[in-house]
């Protein structure tokens, strides 16, 4: 399976100090069923104060989950609209139902201590952007309003980089102090909705014994990203789908270092205050040149100037609609990689102990996660040999 649960040897853990027995079952094992333990595991525990995440299934929560798990965290609840089997394998409780529904969410919240709130849909679609709002802030009003009534203490929100750092300069570096890009963000729906769903959480989870801490962390990379949301550009490169370099540059961040980063902002983490998580400010040439390094799979040498780019995306997808066809580009994906995404973490470093890994193993373990599980059975044993 993956790597999800180590860390190098200089890497602090979210875990508690105290020496363990055994390992407990991570959400990136392979399992039997354990539902016996499971069942015994929560009727052991009916007076702990609950845990729940939202979103606990996409690449973020399945890493969340396993730094709660290893923490040995009293009670975990997780919130999804379909639950897998290998969270019914794990000893947490299950709560199946809709962000954006009233009643499912107020079941979700009952007894429960603190939130961390992950649910979300990435899209880079202009037609998806109503869906986006309907999860990301209809879906977080939602929440906020029954946690306020179930007297939840502590929300914990997981956002997106991509509502403070957003440029058409590579030497703007943003901070949690920066003024939100509105200009550029609300241009694309999925950004839109993540400033609209901080927004909707400060104004809904406030008030006396209340604490909302917001993350946003950068692209995230690593293994385990079975739905391709964050490391499709890997995928993309690795397939030679990307024939021109784009002006812009990225930033990212191990899906790792961001759960624990997650984990201490429950307990350490301000009220009203974000923090940025990001390893590392490269340009999309230093990137795809790192790619081409790992991989022998050669960078597009092909470089356009940024208005180009953008026209001829916009050109390629308006026939191929005309045609019934399915584009190979999605323009906002290309308007996206001619901004700069640059900003500084300094902030979760210093308040969080955030301490991100080395980025060419994040990109290493990224590379053999999707070339095993996407690109044929053998590839990542021919990349090893």
């Amino acid at each position: 399976m993956t790597s999800s649960t180590k860390h190098t040897k200089d890497k602090p853990t979210a875990t508690t100090d105290a020496p363990r027995k055994s390992r407990k079952k991570t959400a990136t094992d392979d399992a039997t069923p354990v539902n016996e333990a499971r069942d015994s595991y929560m009727s052991a525990k009916p007076d702990a104060p609950v845990t729940l995440i939202t979103g606990g299934t996409g690449f973020l929560g399945r890493h969340l989950l396993n730094v709660l798990i290893q923490a040995e965290t009293p009670r975990v609840r997780v919130m999804t609209t379909n639950a897998p089997a290998w969270l019914r394998n794990l000893e947490v409780e299950i709560v199946e139902g809709s962000i954006s529904n009233a009643d499912d969410v107020r079941r979700a919240v009952e007894g429960v201590k603190e939130i961390y709130h992950l649910a979300g849909y990435v899209s880079r679609r202009a037609k998806e952007a109503h869906k986006m709002h309907t999860i990301h802030v209809e879906g977080t009003r939602l929440l906020c309003e029954a946690a306020t009534k179930a007297q939840v203490e502590t929300i914990v929100l997981a956002s997106s980089s991509g509502t403070l750092a957003a440029s058409e300069s590579s030497t703007d570096i943003a901070s949690e102090a920066s003024a939100p890009p509105l200009e550029i963000i609300t241009r694309w729906g999925y950004y839109a909705s993540k400033f609209y769903q901080e927004r909707t959480a400060l104004e809904n989870f406030t008030g006396a014994d209340r604490r909302l801490v917001i993350m946003n962390p950068s692209l995230l990379l690593g293994a385990g990203d079975d739905r391709l949301s964050s490391t499709k550009v890997v995928l993309d490169f690795l397939a030679r789908k990307i024939h021109v370099t784009p002006s812009g540059g990225l930033n990212f961040v191990d899906v790792r270092d961001a759960a624990i980063a997650f984990e201490r902002a429950m307990r350490d983490g301000k009220h009203g205050e974000r923090y940025l998580l990001g390893a590392v400010n490269w340009s999309f040439e230093k990137f795809f040149g790192r790619l081409e390094r790992i991989t022998k799979v050669a960078a597009p040498r092909l470089a356009l100037p940024s208005k180009l780019n953008i026209f001829g995306a916009k050109t390629v997808d308006a026939l191929f609609k005309q045609w019934n066809w399915v584009s190979p580009f999605e323009p906002e994906e290309v308007e996206q990689a001619e901004h700069y995404w640059y900003f500084d973490s300094s902030k979760a470093a210093r308040e969080l102990g955030f301490t991100p890994r080395d980025p060419q193993e994040t990109l290493q373990e990224t590379i053999e996660y999707v070339r095993g599980n996407f690109l044929g059975k053998n590839a990542a044993f021919a990349m090893k040999n």
